[in-house]
């Protein structure tokens, strides 16, 4: 599976964004994002696994980021609304086959990864 983010951009504080990532080769089961600002590890997001039945959030984005796909054209997304200056990081898509129910938040269960897209939130 070969994932190609894109939809990042410059943005100000209260606006939204849509990030999608769009997956070539099989199709994938899982998905999530994760982010990784300037000088610091790169974390978990959003997750769908369980093939749909298990959707979670990291707290900071919680009720202000949405993730879904849409297999018609085998795209992952994330809408993020009422962005804030903490949310500047680049943003990355993961896909895997399937992950285990509680291990979403670990970048090592995700076996493929997107390129990155950049996200800059000024204030």
């Amino acid at each position: 599976v070969q994932l190609q983010a894109s939809g990042g951009g410059l943005a100000q504080a209260g606006d939204s964004l849509r990030l999608s990532c769009v997956a070539s080769g099989r199709p994938f089961g899982d998905y999530a994002w994760f982010r990784q600002a300037p000088g610091k590890e790169r974390e978990f997001v959003a997750a769908n696994t369980w093939r749909g039945g298990n959707t979670k959030y990291a707290d900071s984005v919680k009720g202000r980021f949405t993730i879904w796909r849409d297999n018609r054209n085998n795209t992952m997304y994330l809408r993020m609304n009422s962005l804030n200056p903490e949310d500047t990081a680049v943003y990355y898509c993961a896909a895997a086959n399937q992950v285990s129910y509680n291990n979403y938040h670990l970048l090592s269960v995700w076996r493929y990864w997107g390129q990155g897209t950049q996200v800059t939130v000024s204030s």
